[in-house]
């Protein structure tokens, strides 16, 4: 059995901004869930729009302009999701919805979401408000919210460690056990720091989920 590093004497509160479409995202908040059983932390799970954030984006690809109507679907259902049943609902319906869209790989949102509303034990009619604009006010003050945090210049996910807001971290696969650990502790190490800007290097491989 591999050692695990000192946790910190006190709860870590951390902000997480997602969008349940992206793949980027969900790996990262499977690291998040995994610091989760050995670390101090609160999280607070917080919903960004992809479709919000490129609305002015005129140099999107056909592919692009086609994923973003349906990406929407899923942020507004938990918009509406948290603004009727509260923050606990919250964190349930994304990984229902992530675990259709990214694991089972189901591209369609007439099947994703009865089923991912089943799986979070919330009521089927919540499906009404992926087509509706009736929470967008608050979906839309959430991912401003996180993007004023980091700048207009990056995606999702958005985390913030004790205040201090990060784009990412970006990873592929999600690091389990110790790896993870010593990953986080560096993470919250770089939050400390006022004067830490960015770290950045380019991607060379596809979301892994396994």
């Amino acid at each position: 059995m591999t050692s695990v590093p000192a946790a910190a004497p006190d709860t870590v509160s951390v902000e997480f901004w997602f969008d349940p479409s992206c793949p980027w995202a969900w790996m990262t908040s499977r690291w998040v869930d995994e610091v989760a059983k050995h670390r101090d932390i609160a999280v607070t799970w917080n919903i960004m729009s992809l479709a919000v954030l490129n609305e002015d984006n005129d140099d999107l690809d056909e592919s692009h302009r086609a994923f973003l109507p349906r990406a929407l679907k899923y942020t507004r259902l938990v918009a509406a999701a948290k603004g009727i049943h509260g923050q606990e609902a919250v964190k349930a319906l994304y990984d229902a919805l992530g675990t259709r869209i990214h694991l089972q790989g189901d591209a369609d949102p007439d099947s994703v979401i009865p089923g991912a509303l089943e799986a979070a034990g919330l009521p089927a009619e919540l499906a009404r408000f992926a087509d509706t604009d009736e929470h967008d006010v608050q979906m839309r003050a959430s991912h401003f919210e996180g993007i004023g945090r980091v700048g207009q210049d990056v995606g999702t996910p958005v985390i913030a460690v004790n205040g201090v807001a990060f784009f990412g971290p970006v990873m592929s696969p999600a690091p389990k056990g110790e790896q993870a650990l010593v990953l986080w502790d560096g993470v919250v190490a770089a939050a400390s720091y006022d004067g830490f800007f960015e770290l950045k290097r380019s991607r060379t491989r596809v979301p892994e989920f396994d």
